[in-house]
């Protein structure tokens, strides 16, 4: 399911550098501890996440380093 995410989190991954052209690959933990991991956010706006996240409020994002990166 993708879901848009909060200015906070689009301003914060403006700043990053990509994953690819026009995504980034990030790990998302969320308030209530849980996580999901290797998600992909497109444009950094909107995030692809499992179901059962949807309306969970994201304490963390990561974004994923390339092996070499």
């Amino acid at each position: 399911m993708r879901v848009r995410l909060p200015e906070y989190w689009i301003n914060f991954l403006i700043r990053q550098p990509e994953s690819g052209m026009g995504y980034h690959r990030v790990d998302v933990t969320f308030e209530d501890g849980s996580e999901s991991l290797d998600c992909v956010v497109v444009n950094s706006e909107e995030i692809e996440l499992p179901s059962e996240q949807r309306g969970k409020t994201i304490a963390e994002i990561r974004v994923r380093r390339p092996p070499n990166g």
